[in-house]
């Protein structure tokens, strides 16, 4: 805010009127202002009370989910009859939409927080001591009580089976992926048309058909035993195709004046998809990955069917039962012990803080955006830099010194010519 003082001329020899000073008033440019918070609290407030009076007088009506959905349906109704007071039509429709997908938002964030805060508390007594994470189940008993069954127990041989079977996946899908996925971007045709309309029917298969057809193909018509390969093999199949979509999706948009530049450069189609292509959708990438290791983390009938249930660890993904953590979950929570229903929540909050390691890795090697380079990277770019530019140099004063010496021998020449034979 700013004063200015205005002066003002008075006709005739009189003297100059210094009028008071004008008060400029800057302009808020937000989309939220204080009404509209008075006009949400006000709305909350008395769709509560409505719906409080509603449910304890007027009408027979209990329960909270009841509750809560009829408080929500009277406070739009309220917003909405609040803001026609003050606002155009076109104003209102624009607040209730935002209201309605903004309290549709803030209901999905409350039930995935409930969702991580309970199976964190759930998991507490389990996470509380340091044998959970070293030792695996060959010495727990059912019968065990919860503070000694906690005590000689843990889940070590699922986050080491988990690691291995994921690390196999990716080491299978993520080549595969993308490949297929720049097969698909760069050349168009009928192939690719039927590529692709295979990849999004995979997208939807059941993970317990995937663990079946590695069930008949590797076990039953190999005869190999169940293993944690098995295992990352029906994996592989379900993270294919959802690593194959992203990937797809995030190639095509990379912007096609990027490729027409390279091209016009004289570099051919696959090094414009190795230098250029890949390296601008290097973030995206890596979040199609991050994808197809969500996907794969959290299967359980696959690994149910391929790898079986044990309760020892073993490290030798080839051979023997090798049950992930979303199978120990799975399998200790439906235990009738309270110490292994401990076990599963501590296991499933193992699953979750493994996840988002992997998920910060991957981050990590993917980088940033195109152009976004770190200071790493800016360093290297400047030694390349500076390589380039010492090389360069010597070349010109190697073409230098050539020069000259030419031009030596040309005026030598020109001086005493050689003598013709007569």
């Amino acid at each position: 805010m700013s004063t200015t003082m205005e002066q003002v001329q008075t006709p005739g020899p009189g003297p100059t009127v210094v009028a008071a000073p004008a008060t400029r008033l800057r302009r808020s440019t937000s989309s939220f202002r204080t009404d509209d918070l008075y006009g949400l609290a006000g709305a909350f407030v008395a769709a509560l009370s409505l719906t409080t009076l509603v449910y304890t007088t007027l009408a027979p009506f209990s329960g909270p989910v009841g509750f809560v959905v009829v408080t929500w349906l009277v406070f739009v109704a309220i917003y909405a009859l609040l803001g026609s007071v003050a606002l155009p039509a076109p104003a209102v429709k624009d607040k209730v939409a935002a209201a309605v997908v903004h309290s549709i938002a803030f209901v999905f964030l409350i039930a995935l927080l409930s969702a991580i805060l309970y199976t964190v508390y759930r998991g507490v007594p389990a996470l509380s001591h340091l044998n959970f994470f070293t030792d695996d189940m060959s010495r727990a008993r059912p019968t065990d009580t919860v503070a000694l069954g906690l005590t000689k127990a843990g889940v070590a041989h699922g986050i080491v089976a988990t690691l291995e079977q994921i690390a196999i996946a990716v080491v299978l899908t993520v080549p595969v992926g993308l490949a297929c996925a720049v097969f698909l971007s760069e050349i168009p045709g009928r192939f690719s048309r039927i590529v692709r309309t295979v990849t999004e029917a995979m997208t939807a298969l059941p993970s317990i058909i995937a663990g079946l057809f590695i069930y008949a193909t590797y076990i039953l018509t190999f005869h190999l035993p169940k293993s944690g390969l098995a295992a990352a093999l029906a994996l592989s199949v379900m993270m294919l195709p959802i690593i194959i979509r992203s990937a797809d999706v995030v190639l095509r948009l990379v912007p096609g004046t990027l490729k027409e530049a390279s091209l016009a450069l004289g570099a051919g189609q696959w090094r414009t998809v190795w230098q250029v292509t890949l390296p601008t959708a290097r973030s995206g990438l890596a979040t199609a990955v991050i994808l197809g290791m969500a996907r794969g983390l959290g299967e359980t009938s696959p690994v149910l069917l391929t790898a079986g249930f044990g309760t020892h660890l073993n490290v030798n993904p080839l051979t023997g039962p090798q049950p992930s953590l979303p199978l120990l979950t799975l399998k200790l929570t439906q235990s009738p012990s309270h110490s292994y229903v401990d076990r599963g929540f501590g296991a499933a909050v193992v699953l979750m803080a493994l996840e988002l390691v992997l998920f910060v890795v991957a981050r990590l090697i993917g980088g940033r955006g195109a152009g976004n380079l770190s200071k790493r990277q800016q360093a290297r770019a400047r030694a390349a830099s500076r390589r380039d530019l010492s090389r360069w140099e010597r070349k010109h004063v190697a073409l230098s010194l050539g020069s000259a010496r030419q031009r030596d021998e040309a005026n030598v020449t020109l001086i005493d010519p050689p003598e013709t034979p007569s």
